[in-house]
């Protein structure tokens, strides 16, 4: 066992503070990852802060975790000591179930364990995440970096990446299709980039009309302030495919109006207060649907990584110490960063 420095919460109204967790010593299939990276997701916060209700504390967040392998259990076949690796939000599952089957581990409902404020088999306590120097993770969910891609940029694909990534893979957008983003902040970035990659036609919705030329820069064709009534209706009947990734609750008629016969609104955001009734019409008429999607499995989360590399696509990121993580939080309630925190665990060991 290893004690590795960390921070942690341990009030839902207190800041997060340093902290000390033990690392089991890594097991036949295991592998030892020294944290170079991670990102601060808004997951993070609202488990933190238990805005889901089920906290469980001491609480070490992160799970968009970069870094590079320091030792490897003797049945470890896909990663060797230097490797530079990636953790996302999963770190096991029961592995038997028809969705682990399908390499659909994320939705797992037998076993699944989150990187953090998870059940932990091995401790008997709750899993701690990448706000900490090392971690240990079982070799089926430590994913292969491409080394063309900027590190520090890269932890955010682990989950904001593949977040946006899997439903427009499953809904095969690609050329010829019109996809509309609603949103443009850590989520949408991402989506916008990946859409432009697949050729779709891509176009922002945005309250903010100060972020058009953002937009347009992340690959966007066109941008859509959703707040002009006007504006909305002339896009009516358009879209194959909308990835929705605001985590507010607001009224999704408006989009799904703008949707073709057949069309999907697809939902990627958590709010904290549901969102109001659809009008079943709206969707009855036009054979359109409104859905949900998680994160991807670890076959998909690779897949996203490779296309990343080949793309070049990385998060658009601010680099801040572990020291500024409350700070960071209070500026992301704020909207105040383009567009993902990312932490440099070497601020670490200054604490």
């Amino acid at each position: 066992m290893t004690t590795t420095s960390a921070y942690a919460a341990h009030q839902a109204t207190t800041p997060l503070v340093p902290f000390s967790v033990d690392r089991r010593d890594p097991g036949p299939t295991d592998v030892l990852i020294d944290i170079l990276y991670c990102g601060v997701c808004h997951s993070d916060l609202h488990i933190a802060r238990n805005e889901w209700r089920h906290t469980q504390y001491p609480c070490v967040p992160g799970h968009e975790i970069v870094g590079k392998v320091m030792r490897v259990g003797d049945r470890v076949t896909g990663h060797q000591v230097g490797d530079v690796v990636g953790v996302g939000c999963m770190v096991d599952s029961c592995g038997a179930c028809p969705d682990c089957h399908a390499g659909l581990e994320q939705y797992c409902q037998d076993g699944l364990i989150l990187t953090y404020n998870s059940p932990d088999k091995h401790s008997g306590k709750v899993t701690y995440g990448g706000y900490s120097s090392q971690v240990v993770v079982d070799q089926h969910f430590v994913l292969k970096i491409p080394g063309n891609l900027n590190l520090e940029a890269v932890a955010p694909l682990l989950c904001a990446g593949i977040t946006t990534y899997s439903p427009l893979r499953h809904w095969k957008v690609g050329k010829g299709q019109t996809v509309g983003i609603v949103g443009l902040g850590g989520l949408g970035h991402m989506g916008v980039k990946f859409s432009h990659a697949m050729g779709a036609h891509t176009v922002v919705f945005t309250t903010s009309p100060g972020k058009a030329a953002d937009a347009t820069l992340l690959g966007a064709d066109e941008v859509v302030v959703s707040t002009n009534a006007k504006e909305m209706r002339a896009h009516s009947n358009r879209f194959d495919f909308i990835l929705n990734t605001v985590a507010a609750a607001h009224d999704l008629d408006a989009y799904v109006s703008l949707l073709k016969r057949d069309g999907t609104l697809c939902l990627v955001g958590v709010p904290e207060h549901p969102h109001p009734s659809p009008q079943v019409g709206n969707l009855i008429f036009r054979r359109r649907q409104i859905a949900g999607s998680l994160i991807g499995g670890i076959q998909e989360t690779q897949e996203m990584l490779d296309f990343c590399g080949t793309h070049r696509i990385v998060s658009d990121v601010e680099i801040i110490p572990m020291q500024q993580i409350n700070e960071a939080y209070e500026r992301l309630l704020k909207g105040d960063v383009k567009y993902r925190f990312v932490i440099d665990m070497a601020s670490l060991k200054n604490r």
